[in-house]
């Protein structure tokens, strides 16, 4: 990804940490019954992984694993180069949002976990072990991060994603314009609070009530 200068432009850090680890775990022991049922309704749904994982950037433009509960069929990366290759508007789509609004790649359990973002829910293991934050930056790839980011890629790379943040709580999915999503990240990097936190994750779980904007 080439030099980056990465600065910490927040520098009232010391909570974040903290507040991760408390919450996640808190998270990931109330949440413990659910989470085995998603992963068996997944599992027998068609016999593939229950984990899907995916390389994501965090602080300091590295890499790592980002955890979902899989929500498309088995192939599916395969499946689209080939749906790209077929289609002129699913590949304009793909290009202009890293995301089809009707993905046909989509299993049926996965359309509800998607709705409700109960996809993401693994993500807390990645909190847990440093990679990611609970509210942030949405996790990207490097070709976002080259793309989209340019002048903000530094910032971006100066802490670490989150499952949650500005764009999931804002219009989530329905933002089609990437820049927008671009923006709404780089103003929470500027100006994240641990108050700023607390709102969007009561947001957040209000998102994921009314299952609006998600796909």
């Amino acid at each position: 990804m080439g030099d980056l200068l990465i600065l910490n432009f927040n520098p009232n850090t010391e909570w974040k940490r903290s507040f991760d680890l408390i919450f996640s775990v808190a998270v990931v022991v109330c949440t413990l019954p659910l989470t085995l049922l998603i992963a068996l309704l997944v599992k027998v749904s068609d016999g593939g992984p229950v984990f899907y994982r995916h390389k994501r950037i965090t602080a300091a433009g590295k890499t790592f694993e980002c955890l979902k509960f899989r929500t498309m069929r088995v192939g599916a990366d395969k499946e689209l180069a080939r749906l790209l290759g077929e289609n002129e508007e699913l590949r304009r789509e793909w290009e202009q949002t890293y995301k089809l609004k009707r993905d046909p790649r989509v299993t049926t359990i996965g359309r509800f976990l998607r709705r409700t973002s109960l996809d993401e829910f693994p993500q807390f293991i990645n909190v847990i072990r440093g990679d990611m934050s609970v509210v942030g930056a949405r996790p990207i790839v490097g070709n976002e991060l080259n793309d989209f980011y340019k002048d903000s890629a530094g910032r971006y790379c100066s802490m670490k994603p989150g499952i949650t943040g500005p764009w999931q709580v804002g219009r989530r999915s329905d933002v089609d314009e990437y820049e927008e999503r671009v923006k709404l990240d780089d103003w929470y990097i500027l100006n994240y609070s641990l108050w700023t936190d607390i709102k969007i994750i009561f947001k957040t779980v209000y998102c994921m009530i009314k299952g609006n904007g998600a796909y």
